[in-house]
């Protein structure tokens, strides 16, 4: 019962996170405007040429992942890492941070590739993602720092929350506690020669394996080179969207990056495919740009609403690829 009870949990809650969020920023959102502007000026070509950064970006995702696992001694088909890349996406719309698990469970189905080695790989260039996600905020917050104060400064003393929070003696009594739980369990597992011990920390050998794969990449100039161009994909993949609305066209690619940097760092609450915390970034941030509140929030559902449908086309796509291809490979 406590099991059922858990994993509707880890399915609800994001759900409902999403739904309060949305709630709060479309309940008195006069949703015909979105329909009229749909059907009478949005240019839907833009729209669909997104599709392609998204569809570019994946792949590159998923050819970067053979270069983590290769120094761990894996050598996956391609087509097998990239159908998984469009899988996970897929899959985390419908449950988040589900996707990772689907990852590795493509490749340890049908290639052989322990779950957690790969699970191990996967984490180690999530981190990079991460870094990079944050620098690329980070430098935005400083470029335009004047115009995005006003939304950071709200205790009205001159000072951001995170300012307040490095002040406050409990983060620090809480980032210990955490470090010396670490450490405990890191040691018990050492010691203890119990089967069931054991076993986990051969599956915590296994991740740390695959996390530290990063520093031993063969070709990391080509591992850079594909990060960059992913999120090179992630931006255009938004920041083309601007020119299907006649509101948006003339804002200009330094406003698209100060939004985009930001939803960055909003999606890392666990809702589906961002939702909420990407509408509630774009529609604040948009503001900030001159664009009214309303136009702000049709662009954002419209956008979302349209990528989101379509990734879960390309995940359905993906995984009925994967079952031909790799029944026609078994075959042969």
């Amino acid at each position: 019962m406590k099991k059922v009870i858990k994993n509707v949990s880890k399915w609800l809650l994001p759900l409902l996170i999403a739904a309060g969020i949305l709630y709060y920023m479309y309940h008195d959102f006069d949703f015909h405007e979105v329909w009229t502007l749909l059907t009478e000026e949005t240019k839907m070509v833009w729209l669909f040429v997104s599709l392609i950064f998204i569809l570019l970006s994946h792949y590159l995702r998923g050819i970067r992942w053979l270069l983590t696992l290769e120094p761990i001694g894996y050598r996956p088909r391609t087509i097998n890492s990239v159908l998984s890349i469009y899988i996970a996406y897929a899959s985390n719309i419908l449950v988040p941070r589900v996707g990772e698990i689907s990852r590795c469970g493509v490749l340890a189905k049908y290639d052989g590739i322990p779950f957690s080695k790969s699970l191990g790989t996967l984490v180690a260039e999530r981190i990079v993602d991460f870094i990079l996600a944050f620098a690329i905020f980070a430098v935005m917050m400083i470029w335009q720092f004047e115009k995005l104060y006003t939304i950071f400064d709200k205790t009205g003393t001159g000072e951001s929350g995170i300012s307040l929070l490095l002040k406050n003696p409990w983060f620090y009594v809480i980032v210990a506690i955490f470090i010396a739980l670490f450490f405990f369990v890191h040691h018990l597992f050492k010691r203890s020669k119990k089967p069931a011990v054991t076993g986990v920390k051969k599956t915590i050998d296994n991740f740390v394996e695959g996390f530290i794969s990063l520093k031993n990449i063969k070709r990391p100039g080509l591992f850079i080179l594909y990060t960059l161009l992913i999120w090179l994909c992630y931006y255009l993949e938004f920041y083309i969207c601007f020119y299907s609305f006649p509101f948006m066209a003339e804002l200009g690619p330094l406003a698209a990056a100060v939004v985009f940097s930001a939803i960055n760092v909003a999606i890392i609450i666990p809702t589906p495919n961002g939702a909420g915390p990407w509408h509630f970034v774009v529609i604040t941030l948009l503001g900030l740009y001159g664009i009214a509140e309303p136009q702000a929030a049709s662009f954002a559902l419209i956008v979302h609403t349209f990528q989101t449908i379509f990734v879960l086309i390309f995940g359905a796509t993906a995984w009925i690829l994967l079952q031909l291809i790799n029944r026609k490979y078994h075959e042969n």
